[in-house]
């Protein structure tokens, strides 16, 4: 192990980098990438030993495999933040097949007439309509910022609203083979494909992983077993992710949350700024208070969803001055998008049975929950939070 007086430093900074972006490119962030691979054995040693993760390191890429703990809720994102929806996960996984083999240079019109044929191969119907040429266009863009494709002359975005539009690109088949699981090649399903990525055998590696992929490890999470297990480790727990990420953990009696004290490492940060996010935390402070009623169990903090779609709604009006017109003017879509970074946040979760759609108000909201009733009302007033 490296023993110059960086070097704790410099690993922690390189592990916490691959956390976040498990494909890191060298033309990205030659920095980060130099350190990847002076500590690679021993980010490897780490990752494969405490997680159950493995790294790969070649000249210009390095790929954390991620295996075990299995995240929620966390899409991948296009270039303007938005979470992608299903034909743009069709259309990758369409596009990564169509050129997993090269050839590393191909025009647009040829790429999409691959496409073509490969969703012809696997009885996808495909409609060449403008939406979905935006949503191909969103596809590349995010290979692009990935390091998995290169415009070389002209640019895809044109495609979205011209279909005539072309533009020559540089493919990287090498790094899109990084990309599959390889415990994951060969799934016959969607069910077997998730059940292999979770691997809750190596139980220790599983909860630490979780731990660090999680906004929050709840009790209900773990068997029994496992929570007394994980309760029993937890100072050893703690010096094995402050020693790789600079994380402490925070126990309570309805769970275990791994800590950032930076702030940096979470895939999205809350309480955050923006309509969503002024929103998002209004909303947990009048459904908090509003599940003080006396109730015991999950009934004094469970929500029908029309009755929360109305305090959005009731907030978009109280805010329109400030919030995004186009939100405020659709409060159903500012209801899904605030309850969708809830989810992802484990913050609240959503549930349905024979009466209706619901939503609970999960133990880590109390953080983000004032205990005077205006003081949300105030803060967001004034952005002292933001």
């Amino acid at each position: 192990m490296s023993d110059h007086p960086q070097a704790d430093h410099e690993r922690r900074h390189a592990a916490r980098h691959l956390l976040q972006r498990p494909l890191t490119c060298k033309e990205h962030d030659p920095d980060i990438f130099r350190l990847i691979r002076r500590h690679g054995a021993d980010l490897d040693r780490w990752f494969t030993q405490r997680l159950g993760y493995r790294l790969h390191v070649d000249a210009d890429s390095a790929r954390l495999y991620k295996a075990g703990a299995l995240p929620g809720h966390r899409p991948l994102r296009t270039a303007s933040g938005r979470a992608f929806h299903h034909m743009e996960y069709v259309l990758l996984a369409l596009v990564l097949a169509s050129t997993a083999a090269g050839p590393a240079v191909i025009s647009l019109r040829d790429l999409v007439e691959q496409v073509r044929l490969a969703a012809v191969e696997a009885d996808i119907e495909l409609s060449d309509t403008s939406s979905e040429r935006r949503a191909l266009v969103a596809v590349l863009q995010w290979m692009i910022a990935a390091g998995l494709a290169e415009e070389l002359h002209a640019r895809v975005e044109l495609y979205s609203t011209d279909d005539t539009a072309d533009a020559v690109i540089r493919v990287r088949p090498d790094r899109i083979a990084l990309l599959p699981l390889p415990a994951l090649l060969g799934a016959t399903s969607a069910t077997e494909l998730l059940s292999r990525a979770d691997r809750r055998d190596a139980s220790r590696q599983w909860m630490r992983s979780r731990l660090v992929e999680e906004p929050v490890l709840y009790r209900d999470d773990l068997t029994d077993a496992e929570w007394t297990e994980l309760r029993r480790r937890t100072s050893q727990e703690e010096a094995y992710l402050d020693e790789m990420f600079g994380l402490l953990l925070e126990v309570r009696s309805e769970g275990i949350a791994a800590i950032d004290p930076t702030g940096s490492l979470a895939s999205r940060r809350f309480p955050t700024g923006g309509t969503v996010g002024h929103a998002a935390l209004l909303l947990l402070d009048r459904l908090g208070h509003g599940s003080d009623d006396g109730g015991d169990g999950d009934t004094d903090r469970r929500f029908a969803m029309d009755d929360v779609a109305a305090v959005v709604a009731e907030l978009a009006g109280a805010h329109a001055r400030r919030w995004a017109n186009d939100l405020v003017e659709t409060p159903d879509r500012l209801t899904r998008q605030v309850l969708d970074l809830l989810v992802e946040l484990r913050l609240v979760a959503i549930s349905a049975d024979d009466g209706g759609s619901w939503v609970t108000i999960l133990p880590a909201a109390a953080r983000f929950l004032p205990t005077d009733p205006t003081e949300a009302e105030a803060t967001v007033a004034q952005g002292s939070m933001w």
